[in-house]
């Protein structure tokens, strides 16, 4: 197949790792995959070794017509298999792309390629977002496919009537092998480089200092471990616009000195790995990467209930789930695993559960399916319409 994965940007984001991935990974099973990006923000580039072609359409507005005539002209020149655009803002370009280049029907001048999205979201947040939501739900019609990435995700917005022609659900995986637990010396160093004692207890946050990430959530719960007398401090990988707030909260409440930020990571493993248990506070998330990295390195996670939380986690035995907003059930929950036999057996179930059940491989194994069935059924449709057109 000849794939053309579209996205909003090559930010560092969950949906953009999640593109590049596929995209590296179907490459290297002997499909074509070309890439393309709408807002020139190329942080993961250098990822994307498997792409035979990367364009960056450089759109100065929300929707930029000189942007969306290269797209279309890009679609016209290959003639993708199909188009896989990850979230909204990439498939609306992707779509009114295709269309362009079809002269009005994706089923023209493209040589019919299907639009395939994968769709990673679950809360929008603002009356704003709400609005375009309303907007984006008739291009979401409009797509051959829809992948959710939980089941609860998918039941969420079935509910609201975001879906396409097919639906379908994916979980998310990540590479069993590279996200290895780390041998006890090398962990040992990374923790002494950071500057954590053998018996600190290290609860990481791997995600960008968003407001819906929720950071100031974990600067509270160890304030309330510290108050314990449980020598908790936080390890949060990443940066972002909320790290002001986030260090001002830690200076307020007197612990400063035990929430360490790491500034942004190209390599966020073995700082992951450096841990001992792994909070993910947010909002929102529909199928965390950040849960299921941790998860493979060995880590039990602690987590809000949101998205496909539950589908990832069984609480008790490789994590736990709390409500979203519980400072006190978070509390709580980092409270029992500051137990090292207890962790210890957890986050042992918590690598045998990705896996089972989410690693890559499984991930793409299954993409490659859907996209083939999809390009199956898209050349028997063509064949009927030559031959009814023949009569």
């Amino acid at each position: 197949m000849r794939l053309l994965f579209v996205t909003g940007s090559l930010v560092h984001g969950g949906a953009e790792r999640h593109t590049i991935t596929l995209a590296n990974r179907l490459a290297e099973r002997g499909h074509e995959c070309h890439a393309a990006y709408v807002k020139n923000d190329p942080s993961q580039l250098e990822r994307l070794r498997g792409a035979a072609s990367v364009t960056c359409l450089h759109s100065e507005r929300y929707i930029d017509l000189g942007s969306l005539r290269q797209l279309a002209s890009l679609i016209a020149r290959l003639r993708p298999t199909m188009v896989v655009a990850a979230n909204a803002y990439a498939m609306l370009y992707a779509s009114l792309a295709l269309r362009w280049a079809g002269g009005g029907s994706t089923r023209r001048s493209t040589g019919g390629a299907p639009l395939v999205v994968t769709w990673h979201s679950t809360l929008i947040q603002g009356a704003k977002e709400q609005a375009k939501m309303l907007f984006y739900r008739l291009f979401f019609w409009g797509a051959d496919c829809l992948v959710f990435v939980a089941e609860a995700q998918r039941k969420h917005w079935l509910a609201r009537m975001v879906s396409a022609r097919r639906n379908e659900v994916i979980y998310n995986g990540v590479d069993t092998a590279h996200w290895e637990p780390l041998g006890a010396e090398e962990r040992r160093r990374v923790r002494v480089a950071l500057g954590f004692a053998d018996d600190d207890y290290v609860i990481g946050l791997s995600a960008v200092l968003r407001p819906e990430k929720n950071h100031l959530q974990l600067v509270d719960a160890i304030a309330a471990l510290r108050r314990r007398g449980v020598r908790a401090r936080a390890l949060m990988i990443g940066d972002g616009p909320m790290r002001g707030a986030v260090e001002e909260r830690a200076r307020r409440l007197g612990v400063a000195a035990d929430v360490a930020i790491t500034g942004f990571q190209q390599e966020v493993r073995p700082f992951v790995a450096a841990c001992d248990t792994v909070a993910l506070t947010s909002f929102t998330e529909a199928f965390s990467l950040a849960g299921i990295e941790a998860m493979a390195l060995g880590k039990p996670v602690v987590h809000s209930e949101v998205g496909g939380a539950a589908e990832m986690i069984r609480p008790g035995r490789n994590g736990f789930l709390y409500p979203v907003g519980d400072t006190g059930a978070l509390v709580e929950r980092l409270a029992t695993l500051a137990d090292p036999a207890m962790r210890g057996r957890m986050g042992a179930r918590a690598r045998e559960a990705v896996e089972a059940q989410f690693s890559e491989a499984a991930m793409v194994d299954r993409y490659e399916k859907l996209l083939i069935e999809l390009e199956t059924t898209r050349t028997k449709h063509e064949h009927l319409r030559r031959t009814a057109g023949a009569h």
